[in-house]
């Protein structure tokens, strides 16, 4: 059984949040699955990978970051205006906050407490900065970021000039600001509460990484630093070898492939792992 809840932030605006797996959320463990930059929940794989661990007993939440572009439709980017607002310490806070509804009572009185986060490429960076507020059960990130600082010091000079930058959708062939806040917002923490870094050396808790050995947009060189921090006791990487980015799923959602039935198989194995 499947359910939709809008969930009013701290900052006054509001969280678009699909519930898989309504059943079991009392009896089986929470799964929140996060998104990346120019994602949202209903693109490609997300939907897919929802229903597959609620059939499977879990009770899963997948949302939208509200700056992420997409209004409350939730499949074009008609939102351009509220996507150049937006920056990772944003994205941060309404994750802790979307786990804390769970943990509080939005959803439901009885549930079971226990939690895991999958991310996929800077939804993974954003996954592993919540464990400096928020700690819970299991990390899992697919293509992850190992940093926010990603622009050259010519290309930030450009955007404090103009006070944006702008970046294609490829998919969309839209162009989309980003306000000098966002940048603004990763100088001014880069090596605080948005330091990757410092949020996986400080976690405790079992993390897997999944990286593509072709992944374009994020080198796997980023999840093997984030390995590299990582606790090894407590910390599995796996490189899958000729996956790209998005293990070659597109949107419109064609159906998976044996790429991502693997991503699919191996976060199943470690979930179980974890909470069984």
């Amino acid at each position: 059984m499947n359910k939709e809840f809008r969930l009013k932030t701290k900052e006054g605006d509001f969280l678009n949040i699909s519930a898989f797996g309504f059943e079991n959320i009392k009896s089986s463990p929470c799964l929140i699955f996060v998104h990346g930059f120019k994602g949202f929940k209903d693109w490609g794989f997300f939907p897919y990978s929802a229903k597959h661990f609620a059939d499977k007993g879990f009770f899963v939440l997948s949302f939208n970051f509200s700056h992420n572009g997409v209004d409350d439709e939730g499949f074009d980017f008609n939102r351009l205006d509220k996507f150049a607002e937006n920056t990772v310490s944003l994205e941060v806070s309404e994750l802790v906050q979307v786990i804390n509804a769970y943990k509080t009572g939005f959803f439901s009185n009885d549930v079971n407490g226990k939690i895991g986060l999958v991310g996929h490429s800077r939804g993974g960076g954003v996954v592993l900065l919540s464990t400096l507020i928020e700690k819970i059960d299991a990390y899992v990130v697919w293509a992850s970021v190992a940093k926010f600082d990603r622009y050259t010091e010519r290309q930030k000079a450009e955007w404090r000039k103009q006070g944006f930058v702008e970046v294609l959708n490829s998919r969309t062939n839209q162009m989309m600001r980003m306000n000098v806040e966002s940048l603004e917002d990763v100088e001014k923490s880069k090596d605080g509460s948005l330091s990757i870094e410092k949020a996986v050396k400080s976690l405790d808790k079992p993390l897997l990484i999944l990286h593509g050995t072709e992944d374009l947009t994020v080198p796997i060189a980023e999840g093997e630093q984030i390995y590299n921090w990582s606790d090894k006791s407590i910390t599995e990487f796996e490189k899958l070898a000729t996956c790209g980015h998005t293990f070659d799923i597109v949107h419109p959602f064609e159906g998976s492939n044996k790429k991502f039935d693997l991503v699919i198989s191996k976060t199943e194995n470690f979930i179980q792992k974890v909470f069984c």
